[in-house]
């Protein structure tokens, strides 16, 4: 019989391989140049915006200024020293950790337990969801402005309600030892928004075949919510938790509007005293040095969280 014989495949050309790597090359060189090209917006407003003043900040933080902030002399590591060697600064640092302390716990609960009410199916649940959503939509300005009639000597709301009770009235913003509570109270209130936004989000998109199949094993609410609920939730926790860190290091605005780092520096948060020393003292070498103290504190309290924290975080 005959067998069909098959011929191998012609080789290509060696001019058609050589013609074809240069095309390659050129359609890779394309294509990232359009990329670079639609990402050049978004490099230019963050090297003006965040690049810039981080190589300013370290480059004054090396220099003593005049108080127009020019640089005047040389210092080296003399502002770091200062900064370091300063009472003031480990005060400010101490003032900073309880208010992380006051807020963040207590927001990150707050946020759970409402997220945890409304995702049941009762009357009225999508109205109870938009008001606790509410706070989001005020801004740090107008909300501090809020609180200061809330809190005012005369005219607080808050007071006059206790009086009703029998309570003698609380001195929020003028008493030292109430100060930094109440500013805790009112970041809570604030940042209760976008807790509780992301928080619902995380318990909505648990499947319900696991709540179902939990009430037929006879799990009871509280034993479903600690064993289901919170492990899937453990990413939406463990973001808020690091969000909310951060946000605390970085509040000013409520304190500048109500308390202004008082009575008796008792308000006085790190990012308050840099601008004490910054703006107020012109100081700009001593602040940019803060500054930097800050961000590295920032960040290693960040990777810190990130490499023993996350270890618990269950992702679906």
């Amino acid at each position: 019989m005959e067998k069909d014989i098959s011929l191998p495949a012609p080789l290509p050309r060696k001019s058609d391989t050589t013609r074809s790597v240069p095309s390659l090359r050129a359609r890779r060189w394309k294509e990232r140049s359009l990329a670079y090209f639609f990402l050049a917006p978004s490099l230019i407003l963050f090297g003006i915006f965040l690049f810039y003043p981080l190589l300013k900040s370290i480059y004054l933080s090396l220099y003593l200024t005049d108080p127009q902030g020019r640089v005047a002399s040389f210092a080296g590591a003399d502002n770091f020293i200062n900064v370091l060697s300063s009472e003031v600064f480990y005060n400010s640092l101490w003032t900073t950790v309880k208010f992380i302390l006051l807020t963040v716990p207590t927001g990150v609960a707050a946020a759970l337990v409402l997220a945890a009410l409304t995702i049941q199916k009762i009357r009225f649940n999508k109205l109870f969801q938009f008001f606790f959503s509410l706070p989001m939509a005020v801004s740090v300005g107008t909300g501090s402005i809020i609180w200061m009639v809330l809190y005012h000597p005369t005219l607080s709301i808050l007071n006059y309600a206790f009086s009703l009770v029998g309570i003698s009235p609380i001195a929020w913003l003028t008493d030292p030892n109430w100060a930094l509570l109440s500013i805790a109270l009112m970041t809570i209130w604030l940042n209760l928004g976008f807790n509780y936004i992301v928080m619902l989000s995380g318990m909505q998109s648990v499947p319900e075949d696991l709540y179902e199949s939990a009430k037929i094993d006879g799990s009871g609410s509280f034993r479903t919510f600690f064993q289901i609920t919170l492990p899937l939730i453990s990413p939406s926790l463990f973001f808020i938790s690091v969000v909310s860190i951060i946000s605390a290091f970085q509040s000013f605005a409520q304190i500048h509007i109500l308390t202004k780092g008082g009575p008796m520096n008792s308000t006085d948060v790190l990012v308050y005293n840099i601008y004490q020393d910054a703006f107020i003292n012109y100081r700009f070498g001593i602040g940019s040095a803060q500054a930097l103290i800050l961000f590295v504190l920032i960040t290693l309290l960040t990777i810190i969280q990130f490499k023993f924290g996350e270890k618990k975080v269950h992702y679906q």
